[in-house]
């Protein structure tokens, strides 16, 4: 019966490992809206008050994602980028960004 449970455990974390790294890889081409203004390796720009994204968690950077397209966090700057983007466009690039 352990044994079983530990090999449930093992397969769905493999699962889940290989479904992100699905999902980075297509936020890893997303993130050709991002460069502009974060940076190849999302090192920022001061010049442009865009801050370093690289090393942040995923959750963290898909919850601003969303908080930015719904307006409960305020920045002009980034709606003409996430405009034509959906939930499952934020998950992926904040799968990639985490890489970072």
């Amino acid at each position: 019966m352990k044994l079983t449970a530990l090999a449930l455990i093992t397969l769905g974390i493999f699962s889940m490992n290989t479904a992100h790294a699905q999902s980075a890889a297509k936020g890893k081409t997303l993130y050709s809206r991002c460069i502009s203004c974060h940076g190849d390796n999302g090192e920022g720009k001061k010049s442009m008050n865009a801050p370093r994204i690289a090393g942040q968690y995923d959750w963290y950077i898909y919850s601003s994602l969303v908080q930015f397209k719904t307006g409960e966090r305020k920045n002009p700057d980034m709606l003409p980028f996430i405009k034509g983007l959906n939930d499952s466009d934020f998950k992926d690039l904040a799968a990639y960004i985490s890489t970072l």
